[in-house]
């Protein structure tokens, strides 16, 4: 586990350097998921807005604190590999199966993490009101983290019937309905698009799985 710290923006000479470095060790650690040229820009917006690297397929970067403000280095091992990999193969048959078998990865996430971040304390819904970033994630928190566990697992060959999708977001003031965003999967068969939120629940809790045509409608 590495403290990713925090990204410093510097002069062109030093973001160039920055860059170089970048593509040397992705050649020894492992290449991103996806370049930014092969990602969606909703997709890549998730890391450039607040100056990460995308996951590769050895590592992501665990964002909490509100915005990215904390972030720490998940470095997968090949027992987090083995875990993933079996917990996944109960969801081969269907695609519903395979979104259940995503909710539980998500839960082996929050464990795997929560006591090293200190988010094993962590509420549902958190946000700037609880005064608590520290300890936990807020809605931006739980998209990048998700989003990036998919794309993993994606460049794993674990996801059969879903690709990721673009992330979604809601927010409807004349209806007093929150602003809220969340990751999607993409079930390949009928393109029909299928949230994986984490933000509404608390630790070990599964994270909602639903339909973005009705995620959209909730509060």
């Amino acid at each position: 586990m590495r403290d990713a710290g925090k990204p410093i923006r510097g002069s062109r000479t030093q973001n160039s350097f920055a860059a170089v470095l970048g593509v040397l060790v992705a050649a020894l650690f492992g290449s991103p998921v996806a370049n930014a040229s092969e990602m969606s820009s909703a997709i890549a917006y998730l890391y450039n807005s607040v100056s990460i690297y995308p996951p590769s397929a050895t590592s992501m970067t665990v964002c909490y604190g509100f915005v990215c403000r904390r972030r720490e280095i998940l470095d997968f091992t090949a027992g987090d590999r083995n875990a993933i990999t079996q917990i996944m193969a109960a969801g081969r048959a269907s695609a519903a199966a395979e979104r259940a078998a995503v909710q539980k990865v998500v839960v082996w996430f929050d464990r795997r993490m929560g006591p090293i971040l200190g988010t094993n304390k962590r509420v549902a819904k958190a946000d700037f009101r609880y005064f608590d970033d520290k300890h936990n994630f807020d809605c931006w928190d739980t998209t990048r983290n998700t989003t990036s566990l998919l794309l993993v697992l994606q460049e794993w060959g674990l996801l059969k019937h879903h690709a990721v999708g673009d992330p979604k977001y809601r927010g409807n003031t004349l209806v007093l309905q929150t602003p809220h965003n969340t990751a999607v999967l993409v079930e390949r068969a009928t393109k029909v698009e299928w949230v994986v939120d984490l933000w509404p629940r608390g630790y070990l809790q599964p994270p909602d799985v639903m339909t973005v045509e009705r995620w959209v409608t909730e509060d």
